[in-house]
Formats: C-alpha cells, structure tokens, sequence
C-alpha cells in the first residue's frame, strides 16, 4: 500500500518555517535602506535651519513628516529623486527638511506649531513660508496614482506654492 505524502501548508512546522522566511525577506529588505529620517534630531534646529536657508536662498520651505517605518515616505522620497522634473522643482524652488514622527520621537511640540499635520497621515507635506508660517499642509494620499506618486499632482502641487506663486505682483 502506497502511503500518500501530504503537502499541506498547515503543518506547524512547515508554517513557522515560512513564518521565519518571510519575517527575515522583510527584515533584511528594511535594513538595506538608509534612514531619511533621525529620531534623535532637533527638529525645531533642523528647521530654524532651513528658513535661513530659505531666506537666503528667496525659497520656500518644504517640510516632509514621516518615519523610517513608513514605506509610503521612502517611496516619496524615491519618486522625487527618480524623477527628473520634480526633483528639479524641488531643488529649484524649496529647502526640503524632513521632520520625524515615530515612537522614538513623535517630535509633538514643532508638530503642534504647525498645526498638527499628522492628522493627515504620512508621509505629509507642509509649505512654510521664509518666516514659518505654514502656507500649506498637503495630504499625500491626494498625490498618488497605484502605487506611487502622480507627477502631475507633484507638480502642481510643488508650482502652487512656490514663493513666485505667492507673489502678488505675479496677478
């Protein structure tokens, strides 16, 4: 009599050990990356830091709030390099400054000044002015096509809230 062999994913041995597969795939994949964002900075340096630049440099500040457990901020942030013309609008127009929410540092004290902008979920956008004020806080989720970011949305977005967008003498 033939014995049948079972091959069944429901056994406990079986399942743990693609338990661990799939756990270590994930964990080796995490830590390939390097952090956009550092729990332990001074947000508040970081961006007294930017609006000097800002001022110097007549542009605007654009704040991005998010974590290194955030796989929507890595791929913003990939977008924006990947791509040529937002990168170049980026780069042109605003001195980008990437402020931590984790639980290492939910960074609550700069986040309540600027309106408490994680309400939108992450990553978030914010525009400040070269004084801070905050001009804006952009939702995200709004700039994605499937899954990653629409480059026309990002345009749009980044080309309405540039310094020359604001400038009166424009109208």
């Amino acid at each position: 009599m033939k014995h049948k062999a079972s091959h069944s994913y429901a056994s406990p041995i079986r399942a743990f050990c693609f338990f661990c597969l799939i756990s270590f795939s994930i964990g080796a994949t995490a830590q390939e990356r390097q952090p956009l964002y550092n729990p332990t900075a001074d947000a508040a340096q970081d961006l007294a830091e930017a609006l000097l630049l800002a001022r110097q440099q007549h542009k605007h500040v654009l704040v991005q709030v998010g974590g290194n457990w955030c796989p929507w901020c890595y791929r913003l942030h990939d977008f924006i390099l990947s791509d040529p013309k937002v990168d170049s609008l980026v780069k042109a127009d605003y001195i980008l400054v990437r402020i931590n929410y984790s639980p290492e540092n939910r960074n609550y004290p700069i986040l309540a000044r600027l309106g408490y902008p994680q309400r939108f979920g992450f990553p978030v956008l914010l525009v400040l002015d070269q004084e801070g004020v905050r001009l804006h806080t952009q939702d995200t989720a709004l700039l994605e096509q499937g899954e990653s970011y629409d480059e026309e949305k990002l345009l749009s977005f980044l080309r309405h809230w540039n310094v020359e967008a604001l400038d009166p003498a424009a109208y």
